[in-house]
């Protein structure tokens, strides 16, 4: 698992994958299967950051 997190809204699929230290052909996997979700920006599915650090075990930054 990686330790850096760039602080970012959206990841691209691979992106996602190298902050969650797995393949990207298994992250795309998880799209598919639903288990990583993704929304659609300018006609690009990405990774919402929250998204990602939910599966990282982090707060997502939201209340105090």
């Amino acid at each position: 698992m990686r330790t850096y997190m760039p602080k970012q809204t959206y990841y691209s699929v691979r992106e996602a994958a190298w902050v969650l230290g797995i393949e990207p052909s298994t992250a795309s996997r998880a799209v598919r299967l639903g288990s990583l979700r993704t929304v659609r920006r300018r006609g690009r599915l990405v990774v919402p950051a929250a998204a990602v650090a939910r599966l990282l075990g982090e707060p997502s930054g939201g209340a105090s």
